[in-house]
């Protein structure tokens, strides 16, 4: 398709648009009494208006139910988490058995490297990637001092080429080639949260199971924005936060996978909870800890059900919507905000250049944009003109036209407030 960058243009995309009617389902902040122009779902997801009435369920059964609300509500909290099975399954490529909810995501991150960190002999090493968020760095550096390892040892992380903004897959491979018998686990973040690079999961896992490692990954930034098949692909274990891409609120559960070759090791290590033990007997109150069948022998506690409630009606629209169908819109919206900052840039004197890979295999619903020749007053500029964006030194913004509150309308308006907020300095 050959974009225009005009309003008339973005509008007949709309028009054509199936996910458009979605935005009406969620809720805007307004700047000076309009509707903001919305980037940030990368970092929290706006608020769905069905999330309210989910919340309210709960409060209505503990009202009137109290305790008897473990059994009597109308989903009933003693297995609200099972709800999520399905739909989840679907988002993340897995069988339901192998995905749960529960805590956040470095807590199940940790509590998935006490099962798949065994660190032996001289396969101690991690593989990590370079620049990977600060919370999975500082996890990897207390991990490997928990095992007695010093983390300029223990952790390898693959870096990008001189003069490069992304990492190439096949320098990721050659240093799982290179640690060889010495690698213990691959752990990496399946969207890269600065540059919003797409890594190649599936031969990223085999090549790592393949030198004798466990491979996991953190997909705080993949679940719910990209096509995922973690079953397929043969991953070990996997993470995810709730409240980027999938809206479930700030700070809201996690959730994990673990592959179904596991779920039956009744060796492999892991911190055991009540809540893990197998359902049929768990209130029999047994000292002997019995795991449940599958991901939710992983849990742990009693799960914060008034967390889980937006969660669920979370999952439940994506189950409407499905993930081909939101993969379509994201890689179309996301081509078309990519063609309006090129057409913007011919207009101005800066120089906008995009860090995030121009192949759409690599990349998801995000854009790293460096603002050669602009500097923070932009941001601000854009922030108090409603455009809510995101800005990561030195001078990059992350814009995220997440498809289902997103418009092609959006992405024109912000073309016209981006020339204004360069040429009216």
């Amino acid at each position: 398709m050959t974009f225009q960058n005009t309003r008339e243009f973005a509008k007949q995309l709309d028009a054509q648009d199936s996910l458009n009617h979605y935005q009406d389902q969620f809720i805007f902040p307004k700047v000076n009494d309009k509707r903001v122009i919305y980037f940030t779902g990368n970092s929290l997801g706006l608020q769905p208006k069905r999330t309210k009435a989910y919340i309210d369920e709960v409060m209505n059964d503990w009202a009137d139910l109290a305790v008897e609300g473990h059994f009597y509500a109308e989903k009933p909290w003693w297995d609200y988490q099972e709800r999520f099975a399905e739909p989840l399954s679907k988002i993340v490529g897995a069988l339901p058995s192998e995905v749960t909810v529960m805590n956040t995501l470095t807590v199940n991150l940790h509590l998935l490297m006490v099962s798949f960190y065994q660190p032996k002999g001289k396969r101690y090493k991690i593989i990590c990637e370079e620049k990977a968020f600060p919370s999975d760095q500082y996890m990897f550096q207390s991990q490997v001092h928990f095992h007695g390892y010093k983390p300029e040892d223990a952790i390898v992380e693959v870096k990008r080429r001189e003069g490069e903004h992304n990492i190439r897959l096949e320098d990721v491979l050659a240093k799982i080639e290179e640690v060889g018998d010495e690698l213990a686990l691959v752990l990496i973040g399946g969207v890269n949260y600065y540059t919003g690079q797409v890594f190649d999961i599936k031969t990223i896992t085999a090549a790592g199971q393949k030198a004798g490692a466990k491979v996991g990954w953190d997909l705080a930034h993949a679940a719910g924005n990209i096509k995922l098949e973690l079953h397929d692909w043969n991953v070990d274990f996997a993470a995810w936060c709730s409240y980027k891409y999938m809206n479930s609120g700030p700070g809201n559960a996690s959730g994990v996978f673990v592959h179904e070759r596991h779920h039956s090791d009744r060796d492999l290590p892991r911190f055991a909870g009540w809540w893990g033990h197998n359902k049929e007997r768990r209130f029999k109150m047994e000292p002997n800890f019995d795991p449940v069948q599958g991901a939710g022998g992983w849990q742990i506690s009693n799960l914060p059900v008034l967390s889980l409630a937006p969660y669920l009606a979370s999952v439940e629209m994506f189950a409407e919507v499905e993930m081909d169908a939101l993969i379509a819109k994201r890689d179309h919206i996301t081509s078309y905000l990519e063609f309006i900052l090129q057409e913007i840039d011919k207009e101005v004197d800066s120089t906008f250049e995009i860090i995030t890979p121009a192949n759409p295999k690599e990349r998801a619903s995000q854009l790293s944009v460096f603002l050669h020749g602009e500097g923070r007053s932009l941001f601000d500029y854009l922030m108090k003109n409603g455009v809510i964006t995101d800005w990561r030194e030195p001078n990059v913004i992350r814009l995220a036209p997440v498809p289902l509150y997103c418009s092609y309308e959006d992405m024109y308006d912000f073309g016209q407030i981006l020339k204004k907020g360069i040429l009216g300095k």
